[in-house]
């Protein structure tokens, strides 16, 4: 990564968050064109309105620049070689680090046989470069380049990683740091953490996950879920599997489905899918990853879970964490035993170092194995991870449970619009969607939330299935009720409604969809989108 910075006329001061209230106002100004009747007029990603609301954000001076490439390459994971697909040769892809305020410019090049892209997770960037293929960019084609370049409005914990089909699930992500210029935590070092399950090259490839999966279950298959086969038992509800197991081999090495993967804490079944291994910062736990420091330091955690299909509890054995943002942004400090992401989510914590090794430890809800790191303060002996706790309990709980810190609370406002969208399908057919359809990529618009910009919108996640769903949105954070969380993935369980409000401050088009890797693919999805 090289940072320079560039000339510009009259340099701002980047001040707070964002400039999203003067936007907001002139975006609503610009939204007032007669559309033929029937046919809304859609802000699309080459709209004017775009370029104009990227050039009322603040600009810092600086531009920090990062080249990817996309690639198939090999290596050794748990001492077996596998052939997988990475950014720049390598399981653990650049941290991008830059401040507010700042210009990201990121040159990729797609070195893989299939097109390609990059969606910046989180980030509340111009709508023509976050990366959906169909959407808001078309693919990059293999041998191809894409040169992405957007401001960043706010700081956090964020990170970035390929939006086309089943990519993600090998090793094509990396964490996006944004500092805050106005910090007020105080800490010693930081430690990006990228959590993930991990089965490419050793048990299958994603692909083939998907192929099996999409066929669906019957009442001889390996697993059932879902609203296709209700009151279907899958084992006892919080059960403790041994930590030196892993999420288990297909069954005779035909199968990938998984069955028996129960959480009290998620409402139900925990995942679909087999995972022989649990990466942190893309090594497994005989091999983890050692971060050095000294007796009474403050370390500030910075986790992301970037798994296809399992979320994490995460704790520190015999110590507290303080939990102090959630998907980038400030919480009402709240101190827990363990905290569950997941997948798509992000947790900031600060944790107080002891002498000798402290484990770091993830360990995949309702499911078997753990992910693991080290925090070392050069004394004493590392601990073996079969000799680590299999659990977690006291005060566990998710980011969507947490409170905002007060400063980035949006202020009380009746909301303009509400939509519904009912999570629907399940595991029988493998049918997920988004009020009982499906999405298609070849007619993205159908069915769309529409919404105009200057709103107050209300959404109301319903999950009508007997699976847990991470719902994400693009391009905006939203405030889980009316004072909860700021985040942009939350966790709605099984048969429950999780309300959500944010401002129409960003105009595009955005997705928003189930971070369950094989959900989205299979179509739980849909569309906000800004008309005029």
């Amino acid at each position: 990564m090289s940072i320079h910075t560039d000339y510009h006329l009259g340099r701002r001061r980047f001040v707070g968050l964002s400039v999203a209230a003067a936007a907001a106002a002139a975006l609503a100004a610009c939204a007032n064109t007669q559309a033929p009747a029937g046919m809304p007029e859609r802000v699309l990603p080459t709209d004017a309105a775009v370029a104009d609301y990227e050039a009322l954000r603040a600009f810092s001076g600086t531009t920090v620049t990062q080249d990817l490439t996309a690639s198939a390459f090999q290596t050794t994971l748990a001492g077996k070689a596998v052939t997988t697909w990475g950014y720049n040769g390598g399981l653990s892809a650049p941290t991008i680090r830059a401040t507010a305020g700042d210009r990201l410019q990121v040159g990729l090049a797609n070195g893989l046989k299939d097109p390609t892209s990059i969606h910046w997770h989180g980030l509340a960037l111009r709508n023509d470069q976050d990366g959906v293929p169909h959407i808001t960019q078309d693919p990059t084609a293999a041998g191809a380049g894409f040169d992405y370049e957007f401001l960043l409005p706010h700081p956090g914990t964020y990170w970035y990683h390929s939006h086309v089909e089943m990519q993600r699930e090998r090793a094509l992500y990396g964490a996006l740091i944004i500092e805050d210029p106005a910090e007020k935590l105080v800490y010693d070092q930081d430690w990006v953490i990228v959590l993930d399950d991990w089965l490419d090259g050793v048990t299958g490839t994603p692909d083939e996950v998907m192929e099996e999966l999409s066929g669906g279950m019957s009442m001889g298959g390996d697993g059932m879920s879902g609203t296709s086969m209700p009151g279907m038992d899958h084992g006892p509800m919080g059960s403790k599997p041994s930590p030196t197991s892993t999420s288990g081999a297909p069954g005779m090495g035909t199968s990938h489905m998984l069955m028996g993967a129960r959480s009290d804490f998620l409402g139900g079944d925990a995942g679909d899918v087999r995972f022989p291994l649990h990466l942190f910062n893309a090594k497994a736990p005989e091999e983890a990853d050692v971060l050095a420091a000294k007796a009474g330091d403050v370390i500030r955690l910075r986790i992301i879970n970037a798994a296809g299909d399992t979320a994490y509890r995460v704790g520190v054995p015999g110590r507290t964490l303080t939990l102090t943002h959630t998907d980038g942004f400030p919480v009402q400090h709240q101190d827990v035993d363990a905290v569950v992401l997941g997948m798509g989510e992000r947790i900031d914590a600060l944790l107080t170092v002891p002498e000798g090794f402290t484990p770091v430890l993830a360990l995949p809800e309702g499911k078997t194995g753990q992910a693991l790191g080290f925090i070392s303060t050069g004394s004493g002996k590392q601990p073996l991870p079969a000799t680590l706790p299999f659990t977690f309990d006291g005060t566990v709980v998710d980011g969507g449970q947490l409170k905002a810190d007060p400063g980035v609370s949006f202020a009380p406002k009746t909301p303009d619009r509400t939509h519904e969208l009912r999570l629907t399908g399940g595991m029988m057919q493998y049918d997920w969607g988004v009020n009982s359809r499906r999405f298609d990529m070849n007619d993205p618009f159908r069915d769309a939330f529409e919404i105009k910009a200057g709103d107050r919108v209300e959404v109301r996640f319903v999950n009508e299935t007997d699976m847990w769903h991470p719902m994400h949105l693009h391009g905006h954070t939203f405030q889980v009720g009316n004072d909860g969380a700021r985040k942009d993935t939350v966790i709605v369980r099984p048969k429950q409604t999780v309300t959500v409000i944010f401002d129409a401050d960003n105009p595009g088009q955005w997705l928003t969809h189930c971070h369950n890797a094989y959900h989205a693919e299979r179509g739980m999805m849909g569309v906000f989108s800004y008309i005029k």
